[in-house]
């Protein structure tokens, strides 16, 4: 009804006429003119409904109009040349013909009549008379002990023309008491929504060619308010002969109920009170819960919600970030709560015949205690540790129960920052430990697979028997720690991890217990392997054939092979297969500030890590030819997936500190206590464990991984090589794309691969292997370690960036 002119009737009573094509100011009238047929569109007068008159106020004498509160206008689409004017009149419908003497119009509770004349041009106002009546006071619920003050019910009604439904609706709102408003497009509906937030929403989908009914649903509710908002679709009623529809479509494009048409006001008023005693009044105990949880989360204080009978129901403590904050054991406070709502159990009720720990000691291994990398949990071990020795024997044994619980949880993460911090050390710990930056660029990676299935210029071997003569001969030697990799990936054409991967399975017996043939585990390998970049620098299939072969070096290590059983073995010599399938070359962090498509998969999250996991599953139950779990218990592969996956998952250097302090103090530091303290070579109590083998395969795993600097000079150097080359490639293409360079120093025209060296395994590398050479006794690695790290330190005392002296080049 945006047509001109329109009428607008103040609180005092007065009427007052804005033509819409003229200033937003009213004037003050005493005529509107108009044609002697013409309707009188544009007319309407929004009220409060709920402000309650009684029926027998209601009405008053013909020529008097009755206005208690008027708010706003709201006009409908109509134009002022609509070649049918009756038929779309607004709120002011005419009840008698066109003919007649006098249109009435009226609105909740009022009503305003204008005489005219048939024969006058004028439309001329009588009188009126405004009474303005109490507001319905707002009522009062009561939810449990909680008592809430519920506003009148807003209603909207979106009807594109008047007819007897909107109407209907209309009435029924005023007898209800609800505020009610007429919105005419889809444009005007959603402002009015986000302007009043009404509890219940009318629209008309009885008609497509004014509006989209179910586009205007969607876009309320694709709005916040309207989660707590119930909309009723207004459908066309179903002849006999027609089936009736589905309220399916109503219920996806965000509807909750449907009315048939019917304008009775008494059926359109039981609909909406049924709304209001139902989905209304639950929407409102939503909402009071919902403000309880926002000022229990904003509270500074410790919160305790119980039953009736006192058991527990929320328990919040709120901890300040400073290290002052204490928190009231209020748990002991209440003396009437249930005793099943908390475990309390006392240490000095225990017998006093257990074992004296009065001089019992903890010493252990010299390195050990003196890493320079000790997370706070270490030093509480520690202080733990040096309190047992003059302790009582009940207070010793409680100790002794709070060093499980630590040694079992979540509580490893280092405080980083201990060592002497240079731009070497600061970018490998921004690369490797974090999942970036954060700050996207428009640029976005697109991750793609390359899925390849096999390579056809080398024959595969029918079974391991059948490997050509000259690889046959190199993979004699792969039980040692100096098998040179590089040479059986130089005569395989860049494909060791097959001819590698079926001499280690077979010599750990990997088809007996997955009860495969080895043309199915070949296959496998063969699609393994073609799912590693070969482009890559580094992490390519010769990097996971180096892995797979330390990890089965260290499974063949008398206390690992003690520690395990085979299905862990198995578990172990998979995962080092597939740990880097598909690996695109560039890092968690570049990932993630480059948007990539498995960044957003993995929520930023161990991104590579989970894909390398994944796909590996993917790729082998997907084709009954490759898939080597087919003949295997689903208990055991179930068990045996969840092992590949904690390890795969293990090797991600963000929680690299943690598994590292975890295998220190729970299987070091009680392996070096049992042994100094008996003397013998005995497996140390407590190590096979699930948890503590669960630690021992990680670990085992993560010095696979980064054993580079434990190998021989010359293959330490080439992978240093490798991996550089990867992380100056990794450089150059965030500078092109605009990317946050996450390791600046890794460029390729300045970077120091020395310093490089040196910084990661100062930081990462050393503590690790000792934590493992204690456990594993490897000798010969540990030399090769402090070699290698002198080859480092002596060229950059000599200012050399490259990877060897000009003159041994």
């Amino acid at each position: 009804m945006g047509c001109a002119p329109s009428i607008h009737v103040s609180q005092s009573g007065v009427i007052y006429c804005r033509d819409s094509d003229e200033s937003s100011s009213p004037r003050q009238t005493t005529s509107v003119s108009q044609g002697p047929a013409a309707p009188l569109p544009g007319l309407f007068v929004q009220t409060d409904a709920a402000d309650a008159i009684p029926p027998s106020r209601a009405s008053g004498p013909p020529s008097v109009a009755r206005v208690r509160r008027a708010r706003t206008e709201l006009g409908s689409g109509s134009s002022a040349g609509s070649a049918a004017p009756a038929a779309t009149t607004s709120r002011g419908r005419r009840r008698h013909c066109c003919s007649s003497a006098e249109a009435e119009t009226q609105t909740c509770y009022t009503s305003v009549k204008i005489g005219a004349s048939q024969t006058s041009s004028n439309l001329r106002v009588k009188k009126v008379d405004a009474y303005l009546h109490q507001q319905v006071s707002s009522a009062e619920v009561r939810i449990g002990p909680m008592r809430l003050t519920q506003d009148p019910i807003q209603v909207l009604l979106i009807f594109a023309k008047e007819d007897s439904q909107s109407d209907g609706f209309w009435w029924a709102c005023d007898r209800a008491g609800y505020r009610c408003n007429i919105a005419r497009t889809p444009e005007s509906a959603l402002e009015c929504f986000l302007d009043k937030h009404h509890e219940i929403i009318v629209i008309d989908h009885r008609q497509t060619q004014n509006f989209d009914a179910e586009a205007v649903c969607r876009s309320i509710r694709a709005t916040n308010p309207s989660e707590h908002t119930v909309i009723l679709a207004v459908v066309s009623r179903v002849s006999d002969d027609h089936e009736e529809a589905s309220v399916l479509p109503l219920l996806h494009a965000g509807f909750n109920r449907r009315f048939m048409e019917n304008s009775s006001i008494i059926a359109c008023y039981n609909e909406l009170i049924q709304i209001e005693h139902g989905e209304v009044r639950s929407q409102f105990k939503l909402r009071a819960c919902n403000s309880v949880f926002t000022a229990l989360d904003h509270c500074h204080e410790a919160i305790e919600i119980t039953s009736d009978d006192h058991v527990i129901q929320i328990h919040k403590i709120h901890r300040d970030s400073g290290d002052n904050s204490q928190t009231e054991p209020h748990s002991f406070r209440y003396k009437n709560r249930r005793k099943e709502s908390i475990d309390v159990k006392s240490i000095s009720s225990r017998g006093s015949d257990a074992p004296s720990l009065q001089n019992r000691r903890y010493p252990s291994m010299a390195r050990i205690h003196s890493m320079t990398i000790e997370a706070p949990i270490t030093k509480v071990i520690n202080i733990i540790n040096a309190a047992q020795e003059n302790s009582p024997v009940t207070v010793a044994e409680a100790l002794d129960r709070v060093l499980e619980i630590l040694r079992t949880t979540e509580l490893y993460s280092p405080q980083l920052g201990t060592k002497d911090e240079d731009p070497h050390t600061s970018d490998l710990v921004g690369g490797l430990m974090t999942d970036g930056l954060r700050r996207l660029s428009g640029n976005e990676y697109v991750f793609t697979k390359n899925v390849h299935q096999s390579h056809s210029h080398l024959a595969m071997p029918i079974t391991i028997n059948d490997v050509p003569p000259c690889i046959s001969q190199l993979l004699d030697n792969e039980e040692s720690w100096d098998f040179n990799i590089f040479e059986l990936e130089a005569i395989t054409h860049k494909r060791p991890l097959v001819y590698l991967g079926l001499k280690v399975f077979s010599r750990f017996g990997v088809c007996e217990f997955l009860n495969c043939s080895e043309t199915t585990l070949r296959a496998w390998f063969q699609v393994i392997e073609a799912n590693y970049h070969s482009s890559n620098a580094y992490h390519n299939s010769t990097h996971a054939a180096d892995v797979l072969h330390a990890t089965a070096f260290f499974l063949g290590k008398e206390r690992v092979k003690g520690s395990l059983d085979q299905l862990d073995e198995v578990a172990a010599l998979i995962a080092a297969t597939v740990h880097d399938v598909d690996h695109p070359g560039r890092t968690n962090s570049f990932l993630c500030n480059a948007g990539s498509e498995l960044a957003v998969l993995y929520n930023d999250t161990a991104v590579l890590e989970s894909h390398h996991t994944a796909l590996a599953f993917q790729l082998t139950v997907k084709d009954t030819k490759c898939n080597i779990f087919k003949n295997i218990d689903r208990n055991h592969y179930r068990t045996l997936r969840q092992a590949i996956i904690d390890m795969v998952l293990a090797t991600e250097m963000t929680k690299h500190f943690e598994h590292v302090n975890k295998f220190v103090n729970s299987i070091n530091k009680p392996m070096a206590a049992e042994i100094e303290g008996s003397d013998c070579e005995c497996n140390p109590a407590g190590k096979n464990f699930p948890e503590n083998q669960i630690l021992i395969k990680r670990m085992m795993i993560k010095c696979a991984d980064v054993a580079n600097p434990c190998r021989p000079l010359d293959l330490c150097i080439e992978w240093a090589g490798r991996i550089s080359e990867e992380y100056f490639a990794q450089t150059d293409e965030e500078k092109r794309q605009g990317l946050p360079v996450v390791m600046p120093v890794f460029d390729r025209n300045t970077c120091s691969i020395p310093k490089s060296q040196i910084s990661f395994i100062d930081y990462f590398i050393t503590d690790m292997f000792d934590a493992w050479d204690a456990f594993a006794h490897l000798p010969a690695l540990m030399q090769h370690l402090a070699d290698n790290y002198k080859h480092w330190k002596t060229l950059d005392d000599l200012k050399c960036k490259s990877l060897r002296l000009p003159s041994d080049s």
